[in-house]
C-alpha cells in the first residue's frame, strides 16, 4: 500500500506551505497506524524534503505529541506476520489538528470520537 499518495502529498504540502498564515491549524490529512498494536500518526503538513512530516504521534506510551515524524522511517517499519503500517482508508480529518491534540492530552492517546472531540474543540473555544 502507497501511505501517501500523490493527491494526499498536495494537500499536506499545501498545508505546509501556508503555515505562516495566522490561525493555521488544518485538519489531519491523512491517518497512519500499527495494525497489530500501539503507534498512530495525524499528519496535517509535509515538509519541502518530501519526507518530514508533522502532526500528532501516539506511539502507545501514554503521552501523545505534536511534531514531526519521517515518512520513511514509518514505511521502513517492519511488523509481525510480515504487516507495516498502513493508511486508514476511510480516514477524514473532521476537526482542526490542535481539537485532536487537545482531546489526546485529555484521554492520553489520540481518540476519533466525535462526542470527545467536540468537547475538546468547546474547551479550546472557552481559552
Amino acid at each position: 500500500m502507497i501511505l501517501v499518495t500523490q493527491e494526499l502529498r498536495l494537500a499536506l504540502r499545501a498545508n505546509a506551505l501556508a503555515a505562516d498564515q495566522p490561525g493555521h491549524d488544518p485538519a489531519p490529512v491523512v491517518k497512519l497506524f500499527n495494525p497489530v498494536g500501539a503507534g498512530i500518526w495525524l499528519a496535517t503538513e509535509l515538509d519541502e524534503d518530501g519526507d518530514t512530516l508533522f502532526g500528532l504521534a501516539d506511539l502507545g506510551f501514554g503521552c501523545p505529541e505534536l511534531g514531526s515524524f519521517s515518512l520513511s522511517e514509518i514505511i521502513s517499519v517492519r511488523l509481525p506476520f510480515g504487516l507495516a503500517i498502513e493508511r486508514d482508508l476511510c480516514f477524514a480529518g473532521r476537526f482542526p489538528l490542535s481539537v485532536y491534540a487537545e482531546a489526546a492530552r485529555r484521554a492520553s492517546h489520540i481518540i476519533e470520537f466525535d462526542e470527545q472531540l467536540k468537547a475538546a474543540a468547546a474547551e479550546l473555544a472557552r481559552r
